[in-house]
């Protein structure tokens, strides 16, 4: 659920719609280690990529994968015991996230799906101008990402209901920043509405 109006809203000053025509939802690390994060918002989650696929809007999911034997700074100084192997469990992504044949996945090492991955090189190709931003966390790796798709000239859509993070505090604080510089923010029913239009 959306956090109460009495917060992010007030900044919420400009209302825009994506356009299906140019844009790409990234749906962030909904694997298995952020299980329990994920849990409350897997609705929203299954109900955002599907409106987005039925109005042709490609999805790409990211997850976080630790290749290097330890964690390197300034990563590894905040989560220094907090390893995603590849290949096991808390690296694969949820049953319930949607992924369809086909859908890229794209794997990262920090907080910004854009960092070193070539996302933005093939978004580009795609002719995407749009992001739309889903999944966990919320404030770490759903934020870095579309304050860095802003940055590189992405308009950027960010979900209210479809992500999450550790506490309500820090999700209101994400939405409201997002709103006061960065992201028009979106929920389900807004992207049916405008969505649903383009699936007609």
């Amino acid at each position: 659920m959306p956090p109460p109006a009495t917060t992010y809203t007030k900044y919420e000053t400009r209302r825009r719609d994506p356009d299906p025509r140019a844009a790409a939802l990234l749906v962030i690390d909904v694997q298995g280690h952020f299980a329990s994060l994920a849990a409350p918002i897997m609705p929203s989650i299954a109900s955002t990529v599907a409106l987005c696929r039925a109005a042709g809007v490609p999805v790409v999911y990211t997850r976080h994968v630790d290749t290097a034997p330890r964690r390197a700074p300034p990563l590894g100084e905040w989560w220094p015991g907090d390893r995603i192997d590849a290949g096991t469990p808390a690296a694969e992504l949820l049953p319930g996230a949607g992924r369809a044949p086909g859908d890229l996945v794209v794997e990262k090492s920090t907080y910004s799906a854009f960092a070193g991955t070539g996302l933005e090189e093939t978004l580009r190709r795609a002719g995407a101008e749009e992001v739309i931003v889903a999944g966990v966390m919320t404030n770490l790796c759903c934020e870095t990402t579309a304050r860095d798709a802003f940055v590189r000239g992405f308009r950027v859509f960010f979900s209210a209901d479809a992500t999450a993070t550790a506490t309500q505090e820090l999700q209101e604080a994400t939405l409201a920043n997002m709103a006061y510089g960065f992201a028009y923010i979106v929920d389900c029913k807004r992207l049916e509405a405008a969505l649903g239009k383009a699936a007609k």
